[in-house]
């Protein structure tokens, strides 16, 4: 667990890209919270949340598995959708056939929040996973005490080490980490942390850059034990049928279903 905010160390490529800016200020932020609510306050109700919702099996039960996002605004993009209900957004994915939800509560430019969570959680069915920049066991416990299923580790961010650590204390949770990869080194190491769930984003994380070729050339040295999602720059069913057939079971589709005049129809289409 971090001390404080010098204890953790960005990894040296990227040092001095907006990641090393939004990872300071996400280690303050639960520093912060971590003052306000220790985490013993947080364990002592676990036994009164909600039964977990298992992402894995749901990615499963579904053909295509698309696990639709909400965020209001990146970095990249900038700002995504100016009518911002992620309770409708949430009800119109769950309409349209989401095999789960991805919940972007980065507050400070992405403009989710925490407290999106727990709205979603009683007004929908479906696996919520908190996406978000998490690198102490802290956020993984705060994710369950507010209502995720599953969490989001992303490993550009983290060691092997603090990446198994993380992974096992959600699974101490009851939940499950689905492991960010970008390149075969990011890869080889979710797979020594035991990670059997991962996530290809086809972004890279240093320029912002998106290609769809990144899920295909590390499609074919993903064990067939591990369940693969491709995240990022998935645009129609083209993409999808391509990333199905090089052997992906689920799907992340965020910006395209966002800027939507009806993210649920957009959706839908992307089923169909």
């Amino acid at each position: 667990m971090l001390r404080d905010a010098n204890d953790y160390r960005l990894p040296e490529a990227l040092r001095g890209t907006i990641l090393e800016t939004i990872a300071h200020t996400k280690v303050l932020e639960f520093i912060a919270a971590r003052k306000k609510l220790p985490a013993e306050s947080m364990e002592s109700v676990l036994d009164r949340a909600p039964v977990v919702r298992p992402l894995k099996d749901a990615l499963a039960r579904r053909t295509p598995a698309i696990i639709a996002e909400i965020k209001r605004t990146s970095p990249s993009a900038g700002p995504i959708r100016s009518d911002f209900d992620p309770v409708k957004i949430a009800r119109e994915y769950q309409d349209a056939g989401a095999a789960a939800i991805s919940v972007v509560t980065e507050v400070h430019h992405f403009g989710g929040g925490l407290e999106i969570l727990p709205l979603l959680r009683w007004n929908t069915k479906t696996p919520l996973l908190r996406k978000d920049f998490i690198v102490d066991p802290y956020q993984v416990l705060e994710a369950r005490h507010v209502g995720a299923d599953a969490v989001l580790l992303i490993a550009a961010l983290l060691d092997t080490i603090t990446l198994k650590n993380l992974r096992l204390c959600a699974e101490r949770y009851g939940m499950e980490a689905l492991v960010e990869v970008h390149d075969e080194a990011e890869l080889r190491r979710a797979l020594d942390s035991g990670a059997t769930l991962v996530g290809v984003n086809n972004r890279d994380l240093r320029t912002f850059e998106v290609r769809l070729d990144v899920s295909l050339s590390l499609a074919v040295i993903i064990p067939k034990g591990v369940t693969a999602v491709a995240e990022s720059g998935i645009r129609n069913a083209d993409d999808i049928r391509r990333l199905s057939d090089a052997g992906y079971r689920g799907f992340l589709v965020g910006e395209h279903l966002m800027r939507a005049a009806s993210p649920g129809k957009a959706l839908a289409e992307l089923v169909r």
